[in-house]
């Protein structure tokens, strides 16, 4: 079957965390209109019916500077606005603990703020969807409940909050986990570990995935999938520039970046995976193959479950 098989490209797959594609970075600091037009057409050609670009941690002058770019260019051209259906913000307000911080940069790495946050918000002019961050650093819950009352899906991510904070989190309005799995160190505790966690309380959350086989082997993720249910979950590319390129040595941000020929993005100074290069086509094809899921789960996980988050839809 083809990657682009007829279910997902006849309803169009919806992907929440997008960094870049096809040479082009949204975190980077010169994104042209079009640069994004010519990422928008090849989505939507390869299926996509939406996406949200996804910035992530940096100096918060640099994060404005890239949000407010990312809203003109959209404003600018016909195809993006169509097919970016909002922002993703991934930190700065998340873990610097080594394992948790992931390809972030640790130095610019903060405590949740909430004037911080406006200034986000306000760069990126109303076009905030999902904010990623960590719950143990967000004092008093101060800022998730901010963004829950803007409307915005408040997600956990790159973090490692007690089972005590993450439920008080979820009850002040956090309704995601980002990449389950991911963004959390190789070794944890066999029991009490920031998956088994968020596995527990999934009934009250939506949970999103990277179905590369790397990031989440399969097996791991058939149970976490099984777990959670599959309606509660989502699958995300989180794909930076090199996606799309092919094996080889790549620059994303100030850091250099290998591709290798399983098509995993790895920082040339340590072994931490740098985002995907595998697209959500490929990871649906990845679903059917090696957890032998079927067209309506392949569906529910890429396009009907990003929808109803992006709708607010938290019932099931």
């Amino acid at each position: 079957m083809s990657t682009n098989g007829p279910m997902l490209a006849s309803s169009g797959y919806v992907d929440l965390q997008v960094n870049g594609y096809a040479g082009i970075d949204f975190n980077g600091d010169d994104l042209t209109v079009d640069a994004m037009h010519s990422v928008c057409q090849r989505m939507r050609d390869e299926g996509a019916a939406g996406f949200l670009p996804t910035v992530i941690t940096d100096e918060v002058d640099v994060m404005v500077a890239r949000l407010a770019r990312l809203a003109d260019v959209r404003r600018a051209d016909p195809l993006a606005r169509e097919m970016i259906l909002g922002v993703h913000i991934e930190g700065p307000f998340i873990s610097a603990a080594p394992g948790n911080v992931g390809a972030h940069p640790q130095t610019a790495v903060r405590p949740a703020n909430l004037a911080q946050m406006e200034r986000l918000l306000e760069a990126a002019d109303g076009l905030t969807r999902i904010v990623t961050l960590a719950p143990e650093h967000d004092e008093g819950l101060h800022v998730t409940r901010y963004l829950a009352d803007q409307g915005i899906i408040v997600a956990a991510g790159h973090c490692d909050p007690s089972l005590e904070q993450l439920q008080a989190a979820i009850d002040a309005g956090l309704r995601m986990f980002t990449h389950l799995g991911n963004g959390c160190p190789a070794k944890l505790n066999r029991h009490d570990n920031i998956i088994q966690r968020t596995l527990s309380l999934s009934d009250q959350l939506w949970i999103s995935f990277i179905a590369d086989g790397h990031h989440v082997p399969f097996p791991a993720l058939g149970n976490y999938l099984r777990s959670a249910r599959i309606e509660r979950c989502v699958i995300v590319s989180d794909a930076i520039s090199a996606a799309g390129l092919g094996p080889g040595r790549y620059k994303l941000c100030n850091q250099d970046v290998v591709v290798g020929e399983d098509l995993v993005p790895r920082s040339t100074v340590s072994s931490n995976f740098v985002g995907s290069a595998t697209m959500i086509p490929r990871m649906a094809e990845n679903l059917r193959r090696f957890l032998g899921l079927s067209d309506d789960e392949v569906l529910q996980l890429t396009a009907v479950g990003p929808r109803r988050i992006l709708s607010g839809d938290q019932q099931i």
